[in-house]
């Protein structure tokens, strides 16, 4: 292991200038050409600070909580924990994660996280929504995940609903689809309403009437599939745009049970990347990717800037949508990857 010694040799300086540089108190202390020196041969020689000794030093542990409704269980939206450790650990930070079921036990993890001397939280939701923040986190940094602070307190990141719902519907569009049905949810959250909006806004930018009646919001049970089987009676719209992607599953079966291609005699987008559905549906399924990794990488780099009063200095990472900047407007939003694969027609 590097040590502060044996980048003070190397650099020809005195372990103390090393110190202050790599503790990034050297302005107006070090000269700024001997800082960077300092910086380079610690980044060529490996050298990682001791967090036990900076944490005695400066009262920080370095230490982040992840406080997760639903997530750790969930195989696919699980991404925005795995971002959210990717950024903690390039920042030289380490994250407890715990796991709740709502409000029954939400009260204990957090308390327990405390005792741990958590420098900030994340505090992250399943699908999109307006939420309360806890009360005994409203006196520690903290970054909402795939959630809005219903007060409009505390930083947050989201994916760019509208948008989503713009570009699913653009792309069929795009496809010369004449009738256009929304297949949206019957659950009152803040990406339905943001998803049928940008359904709404596509279809006037191309002078497409808005017809109610090609919108239907299910669950995902046997009514739905009911619905939906209705819908193909009333309309036979050629074109479906999917809340998420096991909702394109309904469709799929309807198209099936009247000899219909999709991909060719109907065109289907859904929304997730569910690996269950969008790889596995045949033909595969033309989906927006949501960007769970993205959201937990970017919520961390914000709670760092919150923790240390300044923007991180690492190299972003490459990632399937690029990340809105830190101090973006709140909610931050990310503009979603819509990935084409064989269940939109090609015209």
């Amino acid at each position: 292991m590097t040590t502060m010694k044996e980048v003070a040799e190397r650099t020809g300086v005195s372990v103390s200038t090393v110190s202050l540089v790599l503790n990034d108190r050297d302005e107006g202390r070090v000269k700024p050409a001997i800082a960077e020196q300092v910086r380079a041969t610690a980044k060529r020689l490996g050298y990682r600070p001791n967090p036990l000794a900076r944490s005695l030093r400066t009262s920080k542990t370095r230490i982040l909580g992840f406080i997760s409704e639903g997530i750790a269980a969930t195989p696919y939206a699980g991404g925005i924990i795995l971002g959210a450790q990717d950024a903690a650990s390039k920042l030289g930070y380490m994250l407890l994660t715990v796991n709740t079921d709502g409000n029954s036990d939400e009260a204990r993890e957090i308390a327990t996280l405390k005792r741990y001397g958590v420098d900030g939280f994340l505090y992250a939701k399943m699908s999109n929504r307006f939420t309360d923040v806890p009360k005994p986190l409203h006196d520690y940094p903290l970054v909402l995940v795939d959630a809005t602070d219903r007060t409009g307190r505390y930083a947050s990141i989201e994916p760019d609903e509208t948008l989503i719902g713009y570009d699913a519907t653009k792309r069929l569009i795009d496809a010369c689809c004449a009738s256009i049905a929304y297949i949206g949810c019957s659950e009152p959250m803040l990406a339905q309403q943001g998803r049928l909006e940008g359904y709404r806004r596509a279809l006037l930018e191309a002078g497409m009437p808005f017809d109610e009646s090609l919108v239907v919001a299910v669950p995902n049970n046997g009514p739905a599939l009911q619905t939906v089987t209705d819908l193909f009676e009333r309309r036979r719209p050629d074109g479906y745009f999917c809340f998420n992607d096991a909702r394109a599953w309904y469709v799929y079966e309807n198209a099936a049970r009247r000899g219909l291609v999709v991909g060719r005699d109907v065109s289907v987008v859904g929304v997730d990347n569910h690996r269950v559905f969008a790889e596995t549906l045949e033909p595969q399924l033309t989906t927006v990717e949501l960007p769970h990794y993205e959201m937990g990488y970017w919520a961390t780099r914000k709670l760092v800037s919150l923790i240390e009063g300044r923007e991180p200095d690492d190299d972003e990472p490459e990632t399937t949508a690029p990340l809105p900047p830190l101090d973006a407007s709140i909610p931050a939003k990310i503009h979603c990857t819509l990935i084409d694969k064989q269940s939109v027609a090609q015209r």
